[in-house]
């Protein structure tokens, strides 16, 4: 009996000595807790590192597979809008239209139009400008044909002239050469290819204009409703930043296409009236490609620009192009450095690398229309980042805010 006392005497001071070894593996699990963030006696577990991988390379092993996996996601969207480019740039196309024309229906809603009526009577007013800007364009050029075959000719005629002088060539090397770029031209299975290449083209220009049209009515009449049902679909937790993030997004698109809007009807405006000073043909073709040029930053702008001082040199010689190159770079330099930083500010602001990053995906994706929708594009998704890190340049947008209960007091 007193064995058995002292048993139960001596037990539990023998069982609270740890032994050597144990000491230094509870030293280690305590400086492992601790390194991991947490703290001794925490209900969290301590997290295991693997002794033979060391903690660097435990974290960019972390970030590397977390980067393949976003480039992987990344890759999967490029690949399924390419694969539906038919369907997203029409779709793209009407987003930006309701962005430039839901102020017209909005002005007809104010006065007491039906909002669906509205929608139609937008719709359809858009269809009738467009329709009378390329009959305009049409007429000037056939009514000007003539004159303007004349002056191509008396063109090309000038450039045989320089290549003779500058580089030596013969008439006979011209001719050939002429003859060979025709032969090639013409050749049954590239010319075969070329107008089914243009078949399938017209077809699908046709088909994603009925669609732009077909969203732009819908996206006018029940955008509202639309973009409710979108948020809807995300959980619960995030429908309050889906939401704000796409209020964000559209103000941000919105002043995006009016500014664009403003400046390509400021350099419209100031080329044609050079090109009209200087007694040139085709004033008012020039006037819409440079308008529809301005649409496409960086590029449009050369490109029109380019062609109006051809029409300036094949008309009127080079002392004429030269002065409606100067009225070109004017009036562009003017819209680069006054009116875009005015309009756009803060609201849009995206780096010049990521705009011309922007028009060659687009190019890549859906040719010219996808460059006219890239840098639109490019701005919604950094609104969106922005919003979402909480580097908004102004104050969220407003929301529709929902009733609040009235507070009762005892």
């Amino acid at each position: 009996m007193s064995n058995l006392g002292r048993d139960e005497h001596t037990m539990p001071s023998e069982a609270n000595e740890p032994a050597p070894a144990s000491l230094e593996a509870a030293a280690e699990s305590a400086e492992g807790v601790q390194a991991s963030g947490g703290a001794v006696g925490s209900s969290e577990p301590p997290r295991r590192i693997d002794p033979g991988v060391t903690p660097g390379m435990e974290i960019a092993s972390a970030w590397a597979w977390r980067f393949l996996v976003v480039v992987a996601a990344v890759g999967v969207i490029g690949y399924a809008v390419r694969y539906l480019s038919e369907v997203v740039v029409p779709v793209t196309v009407g987003v930006l239209l309701t962005a430039l024309l839901v102020p017209v229906t909005k002005g007809l809603q104010k006065l007491r139009v039906p909002r669906g009526l509205a929608a139609g009577i937008t719709v359809i007013a858009t269809i009738i400008v467009v329709a009378g800007l390329l009959t305009l364009v049409g007429t000037q050029i056939a009514g000007q044909f003539e004159d303007l075959s004349r002056q191509v000719g008396e063109g090309v005629q000038k450039l045989r002239d320089l290549a003779r002088i500058n580089f030596g060539l013969t008439d006979s090397d011209i001719t050939n050469l002429f003859k060979q770029i025709q032969k090639q031209i013409t050749s049954g299975g590239a010319l075969g290819q070329q107008a089914a290449a243009v078949g399938t083209t017209a077809t699908h220009v046709v088909a994603g204009l009925f669609i732009s049209l077909f969203c732009l009515f819908f996206f006018l009449y029940q955008g509202e409703q639309i973009w409710a049902w979108l948020v809807r679909l995300f959980p619960r937790r995030a429908r309050d930043k889906a939401d704000s993030s796409g209020r964000r997004a559209w103000v941000s698109l919105t002043a995006f296409v009016r500014a664009t809007v403003i400046v390509a009807a400021v350099d419209a405006i100031g080329i044609s009236l050079g090109a009209a000073i200087l007694g040139l043909p085709l004033v008012s073709a020039i006037g819409i490609l440079v308008f529809v040029g301005a649409f496409i930053p960086v590029v449009g702008a050369l490109v029109s620009g380019i062609v109006a001082v051809l029409v300036a040199l094949v008309a009127k010689g080079p002392i004429i192009a030269i002065v409606m190159l100067a009225i070109v770079i004017g009036v562009q330099q003017l819209e680069a450095h006054v009116l875009q930083p005015f309009l756009l500010g803060r609201a849009v602001s995206v780096h010049p690398l990521a705009v011309i990053l922007a028009i060659a995906t687009g190019v890549v994706v859906a040719g010219i229309v996808g460059a006219l929708v890239a840098v639109p594009t490019a701005a919604v998704l950094n609104a969106i980042v922005n919003h979402l890190a909480g580097n908004d340049p102004d104050l969220e947008p407003p929301r529709r805010r929902r009733p609040q209960p009235t507070p009762t007091t005892d």
